[in-house]
C-alpha cells in the first residue's frame, strides 16, 4: 500500500517576505525529508485538482467581498491581513491549496484510508471576511462542508492539534450540528480564543487550552479522558486533522514541549477514532522539527 500525499510546487509561489515564519522552505524541507526517508518508495505523490469550481466551495465559508479583496491585493502585487502576507501568486496558490484539501476528502472517501495534504498557506485562523495568522482560506472548514455533500459522509469531525486555536474553523463548525470540532492549544497564546467553556449551541465544540511548558503526557491524558469519547460519541464518517507541528519545543512560536516523535502518538490517537482521516498541514516553523514530525505522522499511517 502506498500512502497518498497531495502536493504541488505551485504552493512555493506564495511569498511572505524575508524572515517570515510561514515560508516556502517549510514545504521544501518536508518533501526532502520524506523523499530521503526509508518510506520514500511507499509514498504516492498526487497533484491537486485544477478543474473543480473551487471559488464556489470557498464561498461557502468566505464572503465574495473578501475573495475579491484577496484577488485585488494579489493583482496589485502585495497586501496584508494582520500577519497574513499577500503576494502576486497568493490568490491562485490559496485556491489550489483549498482544492487539495477537497481532493483529500475524495481520496479518503474512496479508499477508506488516511492521506496527507501538504499545502500552504495554512488556513485554520481565516475568518469569513478576514485573513489572519498566516491564513487566507479556512481549508479545514471548506473541506468539511464539501464532505457533507459527498455520498456516504453524513458527519465530519475536525481535530486541530496545531498549538494555536483554530478560531476560523470553530466559527464555521458551531453553525452546523453534523460537524464537530476539537482544538488542543496553548493558552495564553495567539489568537486568544478557544475558551474551555465554549461548547456551541449544538454541543459540538471541545476546546482544550493547555498551559505553556506542557508535554506529551498532557496530550495523552486529554485524549484518554476527553477527546476519544467526544469523537466516539459524535461518530464521524470522516475525521479532518488540522495538523500543525508548532507545538515542538524548538518552535519559536510556542512554548509547548513536544518532540517530533510525540506526533506519532497524536497520529495513533487520530487513527483510533477512525481510519478515514485527512491530515492537512497547518503550522510548524522550525524546519527540522517540522519535517521529522510530519515523517512521524506518515510512518503511523503506513504501519
Amino acid at each position: 500500500m502506498k500512502f497518498p500525499i497531495f502536493y504541488s510546487e505551485q504552493f512555493l509561489q506564495h511569498e511572505t517576505g524575508y524572515l517570515h515564519p510561514e515560508q516556502p522552505e517549510r514545504l521544501g524541507a518536508i518533501v526532502d525529508c520524506l523523499k530521503s526517508s526509508d518510506l520514500a518508495e511507499r509514498l504516492q505523490w498526487l497533484s491537486p485538482s485544477t478543474t473543480r469550481d473551487i471559488i464556489k466551495e470557498i464561498q461557502r465559508v468566505h464572503s465574495p467581498e473578501y475573495l475579491e479583496t484577496v484577488r485585488a491585493y494579489a493583482e496589485r502585487g502585495w497586501g496584508c491581513f494582520e500577519s497574513t502576507q499577500i503576494s502576486p501568486q497568493s490568490f491562485e496558490v490559496a485556491c489550489l491549496a483549498a482544492s487539495a484539501w477537497l481532493d483529500g476528502v475524495d481520496q479518503v472517501r474512496e479508499s477508506g484510508q488516511p492521506c496527507f495534504v501538504l499545502a500552504r498557506p495554512p488556513g485554520h485562523h481565516a475568518l469569513k471576511d478576514e485573513g489572519m495568522g498566516f491564513c487566507i482560506f479556512c481549508h479545514a472548514a471548506i473541506a468539511a462542508l464539501y464532505a457533507l455533500d459527498v455520498e456516504g459522509i453524513n458527519r465530519v469531525g475536525i481535530l486541530d492539534w496545531d498549538v494555536h486555536h483554530g478560531n476560523g474553523t470553530q466559527a464555521v463548525v458551531e453553525q452546523y450540528p453534523n460537524l464537530a470540532f476539537c482544538s488542543i492549544h496553548q493558552s495564553p497564546g495567539y489568537p486568544r480564543t478557544g475558551r474551555a467553556d465554549e461548547q456551541g449551541k449544538f454541543n459540538n465544540i471541545l476546546n482544550l487550552p493547555i498551559a505553556p511548558e506542557s508535554t506529551i503526557e498532557v496530550y495523552q491524558e486529554l485524549f484518554e479522558e476527553k477527546i476519544l469519547s467526544f469523537f466516539r460519541s459524535f461518530q464521524p464518517d470522516l475525521l479532518i486533522v488540522s495538523a500543525g507541528y508548532d507545538a515542538n519545543q524548538v518552535d519559536l512560536l510556542s512554548k509547548i514541549n513536544l518532540q517530533p516523535h510525540d506526533y506519532a502518538i497524536l497520529t495513533q490517537y487520530s487513527l483510533a477514532i477512525t481510519p478515514r482521516v485527512l491530515f492537512g498541514l497547518e503550522g510548524g516553523y522550525e524546519l527540522e522539527s517540522l519535517s521529522l514530525s510530519v515523517l512521524e505522522t506518515v510512518k503511523q499511517c503506513l504501519s
